[in-house]
């Protein structure tokens, strides 16, 4: 079981823009700022490896990261290995070949990033885990990742609720590499579990995407057009399935859980297209990564007594939706 750690305070609000989602990607992209005055202890590069540049999710956790370093006096290289195993490794590589100080990684795959992480650490270089875990400890510095047990509960606990505690469902599930998408999974499953009358018709795997979504849902809708709910986990694969649904001419009856807090499933959850989703602190565990990285270049020590850690989740519906101030954060 993770144990929660104290919110590392962000610097100041920066501003995320959001990319428009198709596929997952392999785009890359790399940039650097000389080190500010008064910031790691000997200046140098730390290279953040990202999941897809064109999801709003992870071009969050790129730019939080990206900022918060060159804040601490450091140079940043942003890349993303689409979900590919031999694309980190590649990138993993390259960081070692350019003597970086430290790694941000959110890894491709739980069992598939190991190898990567041991290469980095015994070349000297701290790896520092955000969003996903790997498979083994004591290899990464950090695995800091959201409560996706606890986040899930509250995300399915307020889909029953719409649900009225009855009806059919389906469910889209995410990339089988990642153990969130289990968690999740599973979240859900321990909730609905209670009710009886809640009826599951099918489940697709659509790789946290929303053009697999939305292509799993209509083979969904096509095999059990009785259906009235639809739970994702996460909101690119729920705004893939409310496309299809509308095409379908089904939305509103209906309803349909998400998980991310991306600023399309709010819209989305205002509208009343999307029961609720369930914000991941992505922006806060990024600024906590950078943080423990920048403490350990300095001393050594992270300067927190656990490897793995994890953030709670944050439901979002229509009746706190204005509390949303920026991509990923809520106000408090």
């Amino acid at each position: 079981m993770f144990r929660k750690i104290a919110v590392v305070a962000a610097m100041g609000v920066m501003a995320l823009s959001l990319a428009s989602c198709g596929g997952s990607s392999s785009s890359t992209a790399s940039s650097s700022a000389a080190p500010a005055a008064g910031g790691g202890s000997q200046g140098g590069t730390i290279a953040v490896i990202t999941v897809d540049l064109a999801n709003s999710y992870w071009q969050a956790e790129a730019n939080t990261a990206k900022a918060e370093i060159e804040k601490a006096g450091y140079k940043a290289t942003v890349n993303a290995h689409g979900a590919d195993a031999d694309k980190q490794n590649q990138l993993i590589d390259t960081a070692i070949s350019n003597k970086v100080k430290a790694i941000i990684l959110d890894p491709a795959g739980a069992d598939e990033s190991v190898a990567a992480v041991q290469k980095a650490t015994d070349a000297g270089i701290p790896v520092l885990l955000v969003n996903a875990e790997i498979s083994k400890q004591g290899i990464a510095k950090s695995q800091i990742i959201s409560n996706n047990a606890q986040g899930a509960t509250i995300g399915a606990e307020a889909w029953v609720k719409a649900m009225g505690g009855k009806g059919k469902y389906v469910e889209l599930f995410g990339n089988p590499t990642d153990n969130n998408a289990k968690v999740r999974s599973d979240g859900y499953a321990a909730v609905i579990s209670a009710y009886p009358d809640l009826k599951k018709l099918g489940q697709e795997t659509a790789n946290w995407d929303r053009a697999q979504g939305k292509d799993k849902m209509e083979g969904l809708i096509a095999a059990h057009p009785d259906m009235t709910g639809v739970i994702a986990g996460n909101d690119e694969m729920a705004l893939g399935a409310i496309e299809a649904l509308k095409g379908a001419k089904m939305l509103d009856k209906v309803k349909v859980l998400g998980f991310d807090g991306s600023a399309d499933a709010v819209n989305a959850v205002r509208s009343g297209t999307m029961v609720a989703t369930v914000l991941q602190p992505i922006v806060q565990g990024t600024t906590n990564a950078v943080a423990q990285a920048v403490e350990y270049l300095k001393t050594g020590k992270t300067g927190v007594p656990d490897e793995k850690q994890s953030i709670d989740c944050v439901l979002i519906t229509k009746d706190n939706a204005d509390k949303y101030t920026s991509p990923f954060v809520m106000e408090k």
